[in-house]
């Protein structure tokens, strides 16, 4: 089941920041929420440390247990190493170029954006988050959605980051991405140790 409630509060049980937004009230309040919240907490055992990596990983991405146990044991079957092809097969769902290109503030606005029908994926309407995209397709936005607010900032790069990801081709004008290659670890700028999940469902 995903999570649904206050995603800043989400961020501080993971300590570390999971959306834009959240980086600033996590500078403010970087301890877990709660009463108890500011205690120091005793050191954690081999196997929590990594079920915490593990929760960040599908907080961030915004997935359900399942859906990331998938992903492993898809991820597993590659040739490459495991946590790499785990993090390049979350990286090509759809709702993560979107959210990687720009064209969404965070994950949850770019699911939002892809369950009512505003994208496309080579000019056909894929409203499945988890759809994984290829290298040399385009991903855009309805012609008839980019009228609306949120799209307009879009287009004016309001929620682009300050490096485009090296595997978009990125025309925030147009509300357009050209998916270039599968991603490296390295073109993926997330604060996590994706070794440690691959050592929790390894166990």
């Amino acid at each position: 089941m995903r999570y649904t409630g206050p995603k800043v509060r989400l961020s501080r049980r993971a300590g570390t920041p999971l959306t834009r937004k959240a980086v600033s009230y996590f500078e403010k309040r970087p301890y877990p929420p709660g009463e108890h919240g500011r205690r120091v907490r005793r050191s954690s055992s081999d196997y929590a440390v990594r079920q915490a990596e593990k929760q960040k990983l599908r907080w961030y991405y915004d997935l359900s247990e399942k859906q990331l146990a998938r992903v492993y044991e898809s991820a597993r079957k590659r040739s490459g190493r495991t946590g790499e092809e785990m993090i390049a097969e979350l990286e090509m769902r759809l709702v993560s170029v979107v959210l990687r290109s720009g064209l969404a503030p965070s994950i949850y606005a770019a699911r939002q954006y892809v369950n009512h029908g505003h994208i496309t994926v080579d000019g056909q309407k894929v409203d499945i988050p988890s759809f994984q995209v290829k290298p040399g397709q385009i991903v855009s936005v309805r012609e008839k959605s980019k009228k609306l607010v949120p799209f307009v900032e879009a287009a004016e790069g309001v929620h682009a980051d300050e490096r485009t990801a090296g595997y978009l081709a990125v025309s925030h004008s147009d509300l357009r991405v050209a998916v270039v290659d599968r991603p490296s670890r390295e073109q993926v700028p997330i604060p996590f140790d994706e070794q440690l999940v691959v050592e929790y469902y390894a166990r």
